[in-house]
């Protein structure tokens, strides 16, 4: 069981059921996130262990402020980096070059960030201790017209992997999250087809679980793993035309297309 624990990402889907679950179970938790009053009702279910924040998770600043406050609590044991944006891109578009660095900055810095500031205080604590970090199965391979999510939750796979490597001395484990579809706000707007489409309950429950037995690499669910794996064996341009012919994820400012925070909405 975890005592102490930070989640980003605390207003969505998965992160809001993460916060239930180890509110639930009697963990002191650091809710980030961007909505006041979303937080503000979590926390209230337990506010004698619970404080909000609501900083932009790529600025380091932001993020020192929110550990140098969360460490009076005490050290964590778990710290999942969960905040991300996802929308439809295309590389044609000058707008939407705005929206690859906004999205970088928030699913690949925004990881980075959020850990940093906690991790030598978790060294020196000399204790076992978590680091989460949610990326996606749409990390594994480019998709069309998803080029810049794709992109971030790659970088966010490689990033992990670097940051395992290098804890391995220690008592500090990294986790590797990757969901396939979550029934959540950033899936909301997608009209094509979610096999494998999971409650966020279900997934905090299987993440906290996987991260308190340790594995390092947890797809959610497992069996979109098996598909995302099955369908890499194809030869490359087979498996281009299956996904050319999917309806793709709503671009910044086209209707359905969900609200990237820190970034004014490009024309469609």
């Amino acid at each position: 069981m975890f005592r102490n624990a930070v989640i980003t990402g605390a207003c969505g889907g998965l992160g809001q059921a993460l916060a239930r679950q180890l509110i639930k179970q009697g963990a002191h938790v650091a809710l980030v996130g961007m909505n006041t009053d979303t937080l503000q009702t979590l926390a209230a279910v337990a506010p004698e262990r619970c404080r909000t924040y609501t900083p932009d998770v790529s600025d380091a600043a932001a993020m020192q402020a929110v550990a140098s406050d969360w460490l009076q609590v005490g050290t964590p044991d778990l710290v999942i980096a969960n905040a991300g944006v996802a929308g439809g891109f295309d590389t044609a578009e000058a707008s939407d070059l705005a929206v690859m660095r906004r999205m970088l900055e928030i699913n690949l810095l925004g990881v980075a960030t959020t850990l940093h500031p906690f991790l030598r205080a978790m060294q020196e604590r000399g204790q076992r201790g978590a680091l989460v970090g949610v990326a996606s199965v749409a990390g594994w391979r480019g998709m069309p017209g998803n080029g810049a999510y794709c992109a971030s939750k790659a970088g966010l796979i490689a990033y992990l992997q670097s940051l395992r490597a290098e804890l391995r001395p220690t008592p500090l484990t990294v986790h590797t999250i990757s969901p396939g579809y979550l029934r959540t706000p950033l899936t909301a707007g997608n009209t094509f087809a979610m096999p494998g489409l999971l409650e966020p309950d279900a997934a905090a429950r299987a993440l906290l679980q996987g991260v308190a037995q340790g594995r390092e690499h947890i797809v959610l669910p497992r069996r979109i793993g098996w598909l995302s794996q099955a369908l890499s064996l194809l030869p490359a341009p087979w498996h281009d035309r299956i996904l050319l012919g999917q309806p793709r994820k709503p671009r910044a400012g086209q209707a359905g297309a969900t609200p990237i925070p820190g970034l004014d909405t490009p024309s469609p």
